[in-house]
């Protein structure tokens, strides 16, 4: 008696065909590509299949970074294709932001034909070698009909456990052979929970705390746990801290809520995760930004780690208890536990702290950087989706501006240069309903301005804003902190980047003061066309705490 798996066919096609046929069936409606010769065949293939829409950028760092923010906003893999070598180096910052987010991301890149591989063909890489240390697999289909077993797969392993970038090489002359393809249902995603011992023992933890602190990372954002989080916070009166820009993991306007572990991080957060005895990790590596150079978790700390990676656990910190699980299923499980919570004046304290400096209140006194925020929280929707590129700009971003719902924020924890745009652009093509803004400076942006001129070509209305000091900002703060009066290769000459928007169909504006950014915004939030502002500041006002001059003065005493 014999008796056929539900779901699986077969088809004869080519090793094209079949990428295009697994692509369909994983759910992808969104690719992501600077085109190569090296791999025509996936193209005319993609040709084939209207459920797909493939966006051709302008450089394949842009590309990746498109694929990684719609990736990040849509919580499905991101697709990005490119050619051999050349292609492959251009995208692989944007498998290094992927791998260090946990962003699920699948990688087609074409390679030399099988026959010159060893040859130091034109263009060859090894690609599996290349990307090894920053994806969770890099593979080379050899016979066209272990296609979908290996895409397949690649797709399952981009998802599972801590999602991350999965490679996958091409050989030109495999793309176009036929063969007898049989294709399985999509694997589901394993979603390990804790056992009721470790519930129990996570309950008797938290309920012999004084101060007891939760800090949520990235994690629960892509198990899509926000409300669970919300819920057994609120039951048991637990304050929550985000981990490093995954600001909309809770709503920084509630009373739990007690600020963000980041770079340059408010004094008084600090003191919070200082005052804690008992620290619950949920869904966060602990990375070194988060943990202010693995500093900010002592021996004085009981720590309780979640996270769906057992490689994560005890890397950094070994905590009291570790428990391997999915954010959500972790904290379905934890809203039976019932504590007596003793710590309400402590958490109230803190979050009016926290709120204290982080207030939005603006004077004359205030460089231009914080009237800009406060414009932003008043003109723009309560759920518009806000990304940034790195960059000391961004400092007022992370100080101020208030993510009140999920699905707001995406930013790279990599702290990848050039990001902001193109991550905006990917965001904008997950969520076309939302009103999406990107923030950077002029160094970063100038890094991807490229794909200014994508948005424009395929109608994706976002609003690029760009912090322009002539600098790269954040080299020049360290340089002046160790090597004050010596500037070298940290000034950047002057661009007008609103005529540089001008010039590719975009709309632009130069502005100097918070009214002309008033109407620029307006402007732009009417007319929903790719819109760049660019805001002319002082180099001067190097951070959110400090000015140059200042920091001199501090460095020489």
């Amino acid at each position: 008696m014999s008796t056929q798996i539900k779901g699986v066919f077969s088809a004869n096609q080519t090793a094209a065909q079949a990428i295009v046929t697994c692509m369909k069936n994983e759910g992808v409606n969104k690719v992501f590509c600077v085109p190569g010769e090296s791999y025509l065949p996936l193209l005319d293939a993609l040709y084939d299949e209207p459920s797909i829409d493939v966006i051709s950028a302008r450089h394949e760092g842009g590309a990746a970074f498109m694929a990684e923010g719609y990736a990040k906003a849509s919580l499905k893999p991101g697709i990005v294709l490119a050619t051999r070598g050349v292609g492959a180096t251009n995208l692989s910052i944007g498998v290094h932001t992927a791998y260090q987010d946990s962003t699920p991301m699948v990688v087609f890149l074409g390679q030399v034909d099988s026959r010159f591989r060893g040859r130091e063909g034109f263009q060859e890489v090894d690609l599996e070698q290349y990307f090894a240390p920053i994806a969770k697999w890099a593979v080379e289909i050899k016979h066209p009909e272990r296609v979908p077993e290996i895409v397949s797969r690649a797709f399952h392993i981009a998802r599972s456990g801590r999602p991350g970038p999965v490679v996958i090489s091409l050989p030109e002359d495999v793309l176009p052979k036929v063969g007898q393809m049989i294709f399985y249902p999509v694997m589901n995603v394993p979603k390990p929970a804790p056992s009721q011992r470790e519930v129990h023992e996570i309950k008797r933890i938290l309920a012999e705390a004084r101060h007891p602190l939760i800090i949520a990372g990235g994690g629960v954002k892509l198990a899509s746990a926000e409300e669970a989080l919300l819920s057994f916070a609120e039951k048991n009166q637990l304050p929550v801290m985000a981990s490093f820009r995954r600001h909309d993991v809770f709503p920084n306007d509630h009373p739990l809520y007690v600020g963000h572990l980041g770079l340059g991080t408010n004094k008084e957060v600090l003191r919070t995760v200082a005052e804690a005895d008992v620290i619950l990790a949920i869904g966060t590596r602990l990375s070194e930004v988060t943990t202010q150079d693995y500093q900010l978790i002592t021996r004085d700390h009981r720590l309780i780690h979640i996270d769906i990676s057992f490689d994560t656990i005890g890397k950094v910190f070994v905590p009291e208890l570790a428990v391997i699980s999915d954010a959500k299923e972790a904290l379905e499980r934890l809203l039976d536990v019932k504590l007596s919570p003793q710590w309400h004046d402590w958490v109230d304290e803190r979050n009016q702290a926290v709120r204290k400096s982080c207030s939005l209140q603006v004077s004359e006194k205030d460089v231009i950087n914080k009237h800009i925020i406060k414009e932003m929280v008043n003109s723009l929707p309560i759920d518009a989706l806000i990304t940034n590129d790195a960059g000391n700009f961004a400092g007022w971003l992370h100080s101020f501006y208030p993510f009140k719902e999920k699905h707001t924020y995406v930013g790279p924890t990599s702290g990848a240069m050039g990001y902001g745009l193109p991550a905006a652009i990917g965001a904008k093509l997950a969520y076309p309903n939302k009103t999406v803004v990107s923030l950077s400076g002029d160094g970063g942006f100038m890094m991807t301005v490229q794909e200014l001129e994508t948005a424009v070509r395929y109608n994706i209305p976002i609003i690029a804003l760009v912090f322009n000091n002539q600098s790269y900002g954040t080299i020049r703060m360290h340089q002046e902190m160790v090597y004050p009066h010596r500037v070298m290769a940290t000034d950047l000459g002057a661009t007008s980047f609103s005529e540089l928007a001008k010039s590719v169909g975009a709309y632009g504006y130069c502005v100097e003061t918070i009214q002309e950014f008033e109407n620029a915004l307006n402007n732009a939030l009417e007319h929903n066309h790719m819109t760049v502002i660019e805001i002319l500041t002082d180099v001067e006002h190097i951070s959110v705490n400090i000015t140059i001059e200042d920091l001199r003065k501090k460095t020489l005493r």
